[in-house]
């Protein structure tokens, strides 16, 4: 009990963990029954530790550093999950529809501000600090939802980095507007340079040293080795780009795309991301440790009222942004559904506004108050956003505004063959599986259309002749632009679940006739889509155990007519057997293992019993209980094997038998 105590003293962050872990614990596990995201339960967390909340947590600065590198391993494991290649081709939306975002965002706020009667100088860094959103919340919920790599996704994370960029100039143009005499042009033009020098290195250590290096410690094998090779990249590079007055995070996202580039990064993640989830924890614990509630209480209409105006004014800039970087507006209201919320980034900001006496400390906590309150939300909005769009879009708003509204988004004019629809196949989703069962269906001979929302597809596939169109499948006009009462099966094979409830609700409210098929990922998703129309839901994650299991049973030598008539009871039992609680498993289902195997085995030792004689001398039956169905000399086969055949030094086998008599008869023939 005295070492406990010794130690506390020694390491008093040790305590502080303790009841972080230990509450966030309770409060989350409270929050997952009642279905709230576990984000807002660190909040919440934060909140009660505080020194605003219990007092529970003493090193405040400790936890801060902690949660600094859970931001520094997320935007790392980002990096790693993209590419150079993929950053490079959202350069446009990097540097044109980011740079829109801030400079708008910076107008707007500034604007109002100044009107709200704050001095000049006060009125720009408030635009600083509200035009910089949350990269740790928004790219963690884009992350777990599979979003990065939609449209959107790539659009809000190209937004996200240039934000991340521009933070060190926001902090160098401070000190100017506090009065401070620093030559703030000649310290930009330092800083470009040294962008300019990291983005080099980073290039020709993705390309050239990284690659090699990996290769050579994979070869080690040694587990211990790599982690620790990938984790001294991440904080190097980080720590590098601070030296030179960058962000670490920026660094750590650039880390994260030099190793990338090799063929260890999705190995790197599985590694990394424990390691993150722990010290991302932190952050949002720091996070809430600055929420004042008995202030938030006191002037909770205020806040609220600004909160709101906040919301406004970013939505509003996000959605000019993307709009003149070619995006429909669908795209912009879901990107602007996911950066609405002020920013970790802006809460470092904050505090050097604080240092130069930009914000007193009233308006300081109505700052804190806004942007937690609006991180706070965040996960409820970006879950709904598509949703959300789609609601904006179809608002019953004057003529003029809702066709200029809709005039990018509307369907495009391709000819569809109305006699030809008839019993036809509606394919809702052009990802791997839709373009597979369009091939599929092609080579069958089965008519069949495709929705599609991504306008560069439609474009692309268009050329190409395939009856595709654009088009949101929850929108009832668009199903019948494909004349969906006419057809006999509907496959939507999207990977939003929300959204493909509200596909299949549309497709029941037009009509009854097609059989709806739908893909979803898990479980879960099965029971709510055949409760609002879906006539079969297919689950990947147990779709991929049945094919596993298939290929075993094959190995078995299980005849092909027993393995399909096991799959389809698996399947028409709902896969009772995977869900079932008791290990024997929901399918009664019985299938009879025959006790032989099939193997090769190749001649290699020099057996005076079996060489230099046919099979009939040898008595390869009699003697070993295995017969030989098949032998392969050189490159020949013989596969129609008689009793005069004689086996040769080098001679590749094919054997069936038991398992036993199998091993013995390898002991006579094989160098083991």
């Amino acid at each position: 009990m005295n070492n406990l105590i010794i130690a506390s003293a020694e390491i008093p962050l040790l305590s502080d963990i303790v009841v972080i872990f230990g509450l966030a614990t309770l409060v989350i596990l409270l929050f997952m029954r009642l279905k709230v995201p576990t984000i807002i339960g660190f909040l919440f967390t934060g909140a009660l530790a505080g020194p605003y909340g219990l007092s529970l947590v003493n090193a405040s600065t400790a936890v801060e550093v902690l949660s600094e590198v859970g931001v520094i391993l997320l935007l790392f494991v980002i990096g790693m999950e993209f590419s150079l290649k993929s950053l490079l081709s959202i350069k446009k939306a990097v540097f044109i529809g980011g740079s829109l975002q801030v400079v708008l965002t910076i107008a707007a706020t500034t604007l109002l501000t100044y009107s709200f009667g704050f001095d000049w100088n006060v009125a720009v860094f408030f635009g600083f600090l509200f035009a910089l959103s949350s990269t740790a919340i928004v790219l963690k919920m884009l992350q777990e939802s599979g979003q990065v790599n939609t449209i959107p996704g790539r659009t809000t994370l190209a937004i996200l980095i240039f934000q991340d960029i521009i933070i060190v100039p926001l902090m160098l143009f401070t000190p100017m507007l506090a009065g401070e005499s620093d030559n703030i042009a000649l310290s930009l033009l330092y800083m470009a340079i040294k962008g300019a020098v990291v983005i080099v290195f980073t290039i020709i250590s993705a390309k050239y040293i990284m690659p090699q290096l990996l290769f050579r410690i994979t070869k080690t094998r040694n587990e211990e080795l790599f982690l620790l090779c990938i984790i001294l990249t991440c904080f190097a590079v980080a720590y590098l780009t601070s030296l030179l007055g960058l962000s670490l995070g920026l660094g750590a996202f650039l880390a994260g795309l030099i190793i990338s580039e090799s063929d260890y990064s999705h190995h790197a993640t599985g590694k990394i991301l424990p390691f993150r989830e722990i010290f991302l924890s932190f952050f949002f614990v720091s996070v809430g440790m600055l929420f004042d509630i008995t202030f938030l209480w006191e002037h909770i209409v205020i806040i609220l009222a600004l909160t709101l105006l906040t919301f406004g004014v970013k939505f509003l800039m996000v959605v000019l942004s993307v709009k003149a970087i070619g995006q429909g507006y669908k795209e912009a209201f879901m990107v602007a559904f996911s950066i609405f919320q002020v920013g970790e980034f802006s809460l470092l900001l904050a505090k050097e506004g604080v240092k130069y006496e930009l914000l007193d400390p009233e308006t300081y906590q109505y700052f804190l108050a806004i942007s937690i309150l609006t991180m706070t939300v965040t996960p409820f909005v970006l879950k709904k956003r598509e949703n959300l769009a789609c609601g904006v879009l179809n608002l019953p708003l004057p003529n003029r505004f809702a066709s200029r509204l809709n005039k990018s988004d509307e369907i495009q004019n391709i000819s569809l063959d109305e006699e030809s629809l008839k019993d036809h196949l509606v394919i809702i989703g052009y990802g791997l599986n839709g373009r597979n069962l369009s091939k599929a269906a092609k080579s069958a001979n089965i008519p069949y259309t495709i929705i599609e929302t991504n306008p560069e597809t439609v474009r692309e596939e268009a050329s190409k002749g395939e009856p595709i169109i654009f088009g949101d499948a929850a929108n009832e006009a668009v199903l019948e632009h494909v004349y969906i009462h006419k057809a006999r099966v509907a496959v939507i094979a999207i990977s939003n679940p929300e959204a493909t409830k509200n596909i299949i609700s549309s497709i029941r409210h037009i009509t009854q006739n097609p059989y709806i098929i739908v893909r979803t990922r898990y479980l879960g998703e099965m029971e709510a889509n055949i409760n609002l129309g879906a006539n079969e839901v297919i689950p990947e994650e147990f779709e991929t155990s049945i094919e596993i299991f298939t290929r075993v049973l094959s190995k078995y030598l299980i005849p092909k007519h027993d393995i399909d008539e096991f799959t389809l009871k698996v399947r028409s039992d709902n896969y009772e057997m995977f869900r079932s609680l008791s290990p024997e498993g929901g399918s009664k289902f019985k299938i009879d293992l025959p006790h032989i195997n099939f193997v090769s085995l190749k001649i290699e030792k020099d057996n005076s019993q079996i060489l230099d004689k046919t099979i009939r001398e040898a008595k390869i039956r009699e003697k070993f209980g295995v017969n030989i169905v098949a032998i392969k000399k050189g490159s020949k086969t013989i596969s129609e094997i008689t009793g005069n055949e004689k086996l040769k030094l080098g001679d590749v086998v094919y054997v069936v038998g038991t398992p036993e008599a199998l091993e013995n008869f390898e002991e006579e023939v094989e160098i083991i």
